[in-house]
């Protein structure tokens, strides 16, 4: 899918079934390059993303076979081998093979990851932490380098990095006795790969705080669901807002997407809440209290572009900061372009809310940011084409037939 057409203006309704979390997905899979074992994995999303760490397995001896939402791991044939540059260029994730190889065969060499492009975000705080557990590591033409079987110890992580949090719980399979994490991150992903490390032997305790103390045991295959798409739940919520439509959220966890709930509540939008459900009823009529992102239990950064989007036609002045990423204002000039008035940049914005926005001739930045400019033209009048729309299929299974099926009137090219 290179290109969306949308004709905007139908508000959404229906029902949708949340898919499976990419974020959990990608450090669960990952670990699979750890343990040899036979794995079953449910409700794994059928994104790009997930495909991409599949190719990456294949290269190490690992086999995935899809049936449904569940995907069928086996790495009884596990086997060093390298990671392809072309994959770990697209693939932030890609930095968590560090943690997996270093526990499978005491050594990593892996290419410097991609993704999204939203500004600096270093290394450093993996590093730190494997050094801290003896482990020797550098970076030159070839990435990453880890070197050592990582010993007992402690670390501190001086900021709750997600990425590291995981890196580290993955090199402690193979460390030679317990490794205690302070300060680690507290998103609900971190406990998915929690639960399906345990699942599969190892010894775990402090999950859900941010003192994680991993003790390796002899591992094995299991059976694990992954968690629902948190991150694909805020931005329907956000479509919804926008379009002024009334949808109900299933296989859901609510309380995990209490700040972005309770921002669109906020905003003048009706939610309504149940074990595994959320409704919502929009639009976004009034502009909300500053709202800045942070780690969980925080904001999600990954929720504030579709947000910016469902508050550009809310009454009065909104301002939002971003303190995760340096970058992650890069779809305010396609916003800009339908009609949005939004001033600043950098860090933090301010949005002016508008009667109306209006199609437009839009380039997809990133992920999340190709998601905010999909919920604005599919509340905006006239058309919108957006470009590089490829991009979307990393995080989101199903968008266009689930959007259809929802009465949006858009089109693939």
């Amino acid at each position: 899918m290179e290109r969306i057409r949308i004709r905007g203006g139908r508000p959404l309704c229906g029902v949708v079934r949340v898919h499976g979390g990419k974020n959990a997905a990608l450090p669960i899979l990952t670990a699979t390059a750890a343990i040899r074992g036979r794995f079953i994995l449910h409700n794994c999303p059928a994104i790009r993303d997930v495909e991409i760490t599949c190719e990456i397995l294949q290269a190490q001896g690992v086999t995935a076979v899809r049936k449904g939402g569940s995907l069928t791991v086996d790495s009884t044939g596990l086997r060093p081998g390298p990671i392809d540059p072309r994959l770990a260029g697209r693939l932030r994730s890609s930095v968590l093979f560090l943690g997996a190889d270093l526990a499978a065969f005491g050594e990593a060499v892996i290419p410097l990851p991609g993704g999204c492009v939203l500004g600096a975000r270093p290394l450093d705080l993996h590093r730190a932490g494997l050094e801290a557990l003896g482990v020797e590591t550098a970076c030159d033409s070839r990435g990453l380098i880890a070197r050592g079987r990582p010993r007992s110890g402690t670390v501190i992580l001086r900021y709750p990095s997600v990425g590291a949090t995981e890196n580290l719980l993955l090199a402690a399979l193979g460390a030679e006795g317990p490794v205690r994490i302070l300060g680690a991150a507290l998103e609900p992903e971190i406990d998915d790969l929690c639960a399906f490390l345990a699942a599969c032997g190892a010894e775990l305790r402090g999950v859900g705080t941010s003192c994680l103390t991993l003790t390796p045991q002899p591992m094995h295959g299991a059976e694990h669901r992954i968690l629902p798409d948190r991150m694909e739940a805020a931005t329907y919520l956000c479509a919804a807002a926008c379009t002024g439509g009334n949808l109900t959220l299933t296989d859901l966890i609510p309380a995990q997407l209490a700040p972005v709930t309770q921002a669109l509540r906020a905003a003048g939008c009706t939610l309504d809440e149940a074990a595994d459900r959320l409704t919502i009823s929009g639009p976004a009529r009034q502009a909300i209290p500053p709202l800045r992102t942070g780690p969980y239990p925080g904001f999600p950064t990954d929720a504030q572009a579709p947000l910016t989007a469902a508050l550009c036609r809310a009454k009065g002045s909104t301002v939002l900061e971003e303190t995760v990423f340096e970058d992650r204002f890069r779809h305010v000039p396609a916003l800009l372009a339908m009609g949005a008035r939004i001033e600043g940049g950098g860090r933090l914005i301010r949005i002016q809310g508008v009667p109306r926005l209006h199609g437009a001739d839009l380039e997809a930045t990133d992920l999340r940011g190709g998601a905010a400019m999909l919920c604005a033209a599919l509340g905006a009048e006239g058309e919108t084409l957006i470009r590089r729309a490829g991009l979307l299929d990393r995080g989101y299974q199903d968008l266009v037939p689930l959007l259809q099926r929802l009465g949006a009137a858009l089109e693939p090219e």
